[in-house]
C-alpha cells in the first residue's frame, strides 16, 4: 500500500475537548463571530459564491482545533475588513452528515485547512501559520496576485528570503505566451512557493545579472543556492520546480525553517532513507551521507538526516531507542522498513547498496507479546498477528485502535460485552491491536512530527497493511475461519456487532483445510 499523504511530517493525536460553535454571519456586530459555519446543506452554494475562501475542517474533540479557535476567529475579524473582504469558514467534519464533505476533500487529520478558489473549482492546501497575524499575512498573500513584481533592489531584498524557496521570472516584457505560462505555474504552486517577476536581472542577489530573459530563476537555501530554467511549458516547468526544491539531503532538526522541506521529503513518492545521529557528531557523517545521496539521486530514494534530540517522535513511530544511534532506516512506499543500528560513516554506502540489491531483511515493529492475555478482548501485536488472526482457525473480529481516540474509548466497553457473549463459543475471538500509539503530550509539543506520522501512516505494530486499510479509528475487520475478510462498516452497538459476526462467521464443521490463511 502506498504511503498515504499527511500532511506535513507531524501527527494525529486529539484530546477530548469541548465543542466550539460559531455564530451566524447575520448576528449583530456586538455578538458576531466572523468565522462562518458551513455544513453539507449550505457548503456548495456558499463556496460557489466566492472567488477565494479558506475552510477549516475540524472535530470538536480535537485539542489542536481548540487551540486554533481564537486565532482563527481573530484572523477572520481582521480579514473581514480587508478590501475586498476575505472569508474564513469552518466545517465540523466529525458530524456524520458532513463526513461526505470531509471525504471529498481528503481530510485525514484535524484541523485541516483548505483554500478554495473560483467557486471551489480549484482546491489547495493551506500551508501557512496557525496564529492570527500569520494567518492574516499568509491569506492576504494567497488572495492577491500569484506573482509579485520586483521593481527595485529594495523590492528584491524584501521579497527574496534566504531561508525559503523563491521563484522569479525575468522577462523583457510582461506579456506573451512564456509570461502567461509562468503566471499559470505561479497560480498552480502558489500555496507552496513565493513567485515574483522582474524586467531587470540586476536586481536579483544571485545568478547572471546580464540576462534579459525570459528565464526562471529559483533561489533556495541549500545545495547550489539557485538554478535557472528556460522551460516554459506549464507542466514541464512545474515538474522542474518540484524536483529542484528537494534537498539532496533534507535536515530534520528544531529549526522551523527546515520543516517545509521535511514535509516535502515525506510527500515524495520515493523510498525514504533516514539517518538519525546526535548532531554533535554530525560533521563526521555529513560528507559520507551526502555522497551516498548524490549517488542515488533520481533513483527512487530520498535522504534525510535527523537530529536525535529533535526526532523523539520519529523514534516512537519506528519503535527505536537512542542507544541504537547512529542508525539508518529506510521505509518503502509499501510500508516495509529496513534498519541498520550503530552505523559508522563508512558503512552507509555499502548498507544502502545491500538494500537496493534486496539483501537486507525487513525490520518489523511490534509491541511485546503480552505475558497474560486472559481478558475477554484479546490483545494482538505484530509478533503474534499472523498466529492469532490468520492461523487461529477462528472467526476473528479485530479492532485497529489508537489509545487517544475518543470513539475507540466509547467502543471499548461494547467490545468487552460482545467478547463476553462469545466466551463459551470456541470458534469466535474478539481482538484488538494498537494502530497509532502516539501519546498526547508528544503530539501537542511536536507539530511537525504529527503531520509526518500522517504521511507515513504511522502504526504501533506492523501488521499486513496491504490487507487491512486503516484510514481512521476505530476500524473493525472480520476474518472468518475459512479466510473470508470483511470490514465492518455498520452500527457499533453490541447487537449490531454480534449480528455482523453471526451473519459472516463459519462454523467449525464448515471449515476447509488449508483455507484459514489469506
Amino acid at each position: 500500500m502506498a504511503i498515504r499523504v499527511w500532511i506535513s511530517l507531524f501527527l494525529c493525536v486529539f484530546a477530548l475537548l469541548g465543542s466550539e460553535s460559531y455564530a451566524s454571519e447575520n448576528e449583530d456586530t456586538q455578538s458576531k463571530e466572523f468565522v462562518v459555519t458551513l455544513d453539507h446543506s449550505n457548503f456548495s452554494d456558499f463556496v460557489g459564491r466566492h472567488k477565494f475562501i479558506v475552510v477549516e475542517f475540524y472535530a470538536p474533540w480535537c485539542g489542536h482545533c481548540k487551540k486554533l479557535v481564537p486565532e482563527y476567529e481573530k484572523a477572520a475579524e481582521i480579514l473581514s475588513q480587508n478590501d475586498p473582504p476575505v472569508v474564513l469558514a469552518k466545517v465540523d467534519a466529525n458530524e456524520e452528515q458532513n463526513k461526505a464533505l470531509a471525504s471529498e476533500f481528503d481530510i485525514k487529520g484535524f484541523p485541516t485547512l483548505k483554500i478554495l478558489r473560483y467557486g471551489g473549482s480549484v482546491v489547495q492546501d493551506y500551508k501557512g501559520p496557525r496564529e492570527a497575524d500569520g494567518i492574516v499575512s499568509y491569506v492576504k498573500k494567497q488572495s492577491g496576485p500569484a506573482s509579485a513584481e520586483i521593481k527595485s533592489s529594495k523590492d528584491a531584498e524584501d521579497f527574496i528570503d534566504v531561508n525559503k524557496i523563491i521563484i522569479v521570472g525575468v522577462f523583457p516584457e510582461f506579456s506573451g505566451e512564456k509570461f502567461e505560462n509562468f503566471t499559470a505555474v505561479a497560480e498552480r504552486l502558489r500555496a507552496d512557493y513565493d513567485f515574483g517577476h522582474t524586467l531587470d536581472a540586476k536586481l536579483l542577489p544571485r545568478g547572471d545579472s546580464s540576462v534579459s530573459g525570459p528565464v526562471v530563476r529559483l533561489f533556495k537555501p541549500f545545495d547550489e543556492l539557485f538554478v535557472d530554467f528556460q522551460v516554459f511549458d506549464v507542466d514541464a516547468l512545474a515538474k522542474l520546480v518540484e524536483e529542484a526544491t528537494i534537498p539532496t539531503v533534507t535536515v530534520f532538526n528544531k529549526d522551523p525553517n527546515n520543516h517545509p522541506f521535511v514535509v516535502k521529503f515525506f510527500n515524495s513518492p520515493n523510498a525514504k532513507a533516514m539517518l538519525f545521529v546526535n548532531f554533535n557528531i554530525f560533521d563526521s557523517f555529513k560528507s559520507k551521507y551526502h555522497e551516498v545521496a548524490e549517488q542515488y539521486k533520481g533513483n527512487d530514494i530520498s535522504f534525510l538526516i535527523g537530529d536525535v534530540e529533535a526526532s523523539q517522535g520519529a523514534f516512537q513511530y519506528f519503535g527505536l531507542k537512542e542507544d541504537q544511534t547512529p542508525l539508518i532506516i529506510i521505509q518503502t512506499n509499501e510500508g516495509e522498513k529496513y534498519l541498520k543500528t550503530n552505523v559508522e560513516p563508512d558503512h552507509i554506502a555499502s548498507w544502502v547498496k545491500e538494500f537496493k540489491d534486496g539483501k537486507v531483511k525487513p525490520y518489523k515493529k511490534s509491541e511485546p507479546i503480552p505475558e497474560v492475555n486472559n481478558e475477554p478482548v484479546k490483545v494482538v501485536v505484530a509478533d503474534n498477528f499472523q498466529d492469532m488472526v490468520f492461523n487461529s482457525g477462528k472467526n476473528v473480529l479485530i479492532e485497529f485502535y489508537a489509545p487517544w481516540c475518543g470513539h475507540c474509548k466509547q467502543l471499548a466497553p461494547i467490545l468487552d460485552e460482545v467478547a463476553v457473549s462469545f466466551e463459551s463459543d470456541a470458534d469466535v475471538m474478539i481482538a484488538k491491536i494498537v494502530s497509532f500509539p502516539l501519546d498526547s503530550s508528544l503530539s501537542h509539543n511536536s507539530g511537525i512530527y504529527w503531520r509526518i506520522c500522517l504521511l507515513l501512516d504511522a502504526t504501533a505494530n506492523d501488521y499486513s497493511q496491504g490487507t487491512f486499510e486503516v484510514k481512521g479509528y476505530p476500524t473493525l475487520y472480520f476474518k472468518s475461519a475459512s479466510g473470508k475478510l470483511l470490514q465492518h462498516q455498520g452500527g457499533r452497538t453490541k447487537e449490531d456487532i454480534i449480528d455482523f459476526i453471526q451473519k459472516n462467521r463459519d462454523k467449525a464443521a464448515e471449515q476447509s483445510p488449508g483455507k484459514d490463511e489469506l
